[in-house]
């Protein structure tokens, strides 16, 4: 009893010395649960293991592709085993700043169940036969040596439980916050059941160092639920929603000099193309290859402002200090402009008073930043671009 104790306060203490680090990136370590030899849940035609896979690297890429100041690290990228505790020291050898494991749950033959739950390390309030915690708890029994990685770990234990919680007490509230998010965004956009923000003993999470959650994307023993997990369009929903999740708390708690993200949206929110009378009729096929071409030149060189017509533009990033326009974050994209708003440092392409030319160009610009938006001005000043565009369209 006397060593079990002593090894946890260790554990402690180590916690505390990796959290007082100097100043780093802001480091994301995404990971997707089970792998290899251990399939995790079954359904009637997948498994557990890929659905994560599938989840983990589309959230990865919405990352990677969109916050270039954050270090995103996997702990697997293919179909490979890792141990939990080898998962839990990636994420603090690391030095990272959140943690998300994404699993899917499951329930025994004749149960059915729907949607969505995000767990934080805390006390399991009841002993449930059904505890999703005890089913990814049990893939340890499959390791090798289990006993001396998973030492002083016992889920019956109040003196093990209590002392767990105390050891992530320190970032229990940001754990929680980070799983509202997740919650909150991913059932808005791939429309979810919301089963709720919830705690358990998870082991995965019991070694972490930092904000961490755990995702039950949805129950893959229930046919539909099943259906949905496997479905392209739904993985990139859930992947784009965890996205939102991941800015939403990194624009919180991330430092003032790191990039200000905007969510991805589900839906093209600047609105469709404006349709105008042209002034003579042209056939569908009439040089419109060359026109769109012409078009988008014409908006990224940047047309002259003219005063009292709004001009309207392509925001791509924010950030809170000054960016070379040369830098590798614009992905090669010429003529970056900048504009300055609430401290912050605003990086735009394009410039034209016709909607439509920035309209295409933004639409140009999604593989590289899928989170561009149009903005608009009307003699230098910031406008509505609602306002802008009804102004356009009055004007032709």
């Amino acid at each position: 009893m006397g060593k079990r104790i002593v090894y946890l306060f260790l554990m402690i203490f180590s916690f505390s010395v990796a959290m007082s680090g100097a100043e780093k990136r802001f480091t994301l370590v995404i990971d997707p649960g089970h792998g290899g030899h251990d399939s995790g849940a079954k359904g009637a035609f997948s498994y557990e293991k890929n659905i994560n896979l599938n989840v983990a690297l589309a959230f990865g890429r919405y990352v990677e592709q969109n916050c270039p100041d954050v270090k995103v690290i996997y702990t697997r990228k293919t179909d490979v085993f890792i141990p939990l505790h080898k998962r839990a020291s990636i994420a603090n050898k690391n030095k990272a700043d959140v943690f998300i494991s994404i699993h899917t749950n499951a329930l025994p033959g004749g149960h059915i169940a729907r949607g969505l739950e995000t767990y934080t390390m805390g006390m399991r309030r009841s002993d449930e036969k059904l505890s999703a915690a005890k089913r990814e708890n049990s893939v340890i029994m499959i390791e090798e040596d289990y006993k001396e990685h998973y030492e002083g770990y016992d889920p019956n234990s109040p003196e093990s439980t209590i002392m767990f919680a105390f050891m992530h007490s320190r970032n229990m509230s940001k754990s929680v916050e980070l799983a509202q998010y997740v919650q909150k965004n991913v059932c808005a956009i791939a429309k979810r059941p919301d089963k709720g923000v919830k705690q358990d003993v998870f082991l995965v999470l019991r070694e972490t160092s930092m904000a961490a959650c755990l995702i039950e994307l949805g129950f893959i023993t229930t046919p539909d639920e099943e259906r949905f997990l496997n479905d392209k369009k739904n993985i990139d929903k859930i992947a784009k929603g965890i996205y939102n999740a991941f800015v939403q708390y990194k624009n919180k708690y991330g430092k003032a000099c790191d990039v200000k993200y905007k969510p991805l949206k589900d839906d093209d929110d600047d609105g469709p193309e404006v349709k105008v009378r042209p002034v003579e009729k042209r056939k569908k096929a009439d040089r419109k290859e060359d026109d769109e071409k012409v078009s988008s030149k014409k908006a990224r060189d940047k047309e002259p402002e003219d005063d009292g017509k709004p001009v309207f533009k392509v925001q791509i990033m924010a950030s809170g200090n000054k960016i070379s326009t040369g830098s590798s974050v614009f992905k090669g994209v010429e003529g970056i402009d900048t504009y300055n708003e609430g401290g912050m440092v605003k990086y735009t392409c394009g410039s034209s008073t016709d909607y439509n030319e920035i309209y295409r160009l933004r639409k140009s610009l999604l593989d590289k930043f899928p989170q561009a938006f149009i903005i608009a001005f009307k003699n230098g000043e910031k406008m509505d671009v609602r306002q802008a565009i009804r102004e356009f369209k009055s004007n032709k």
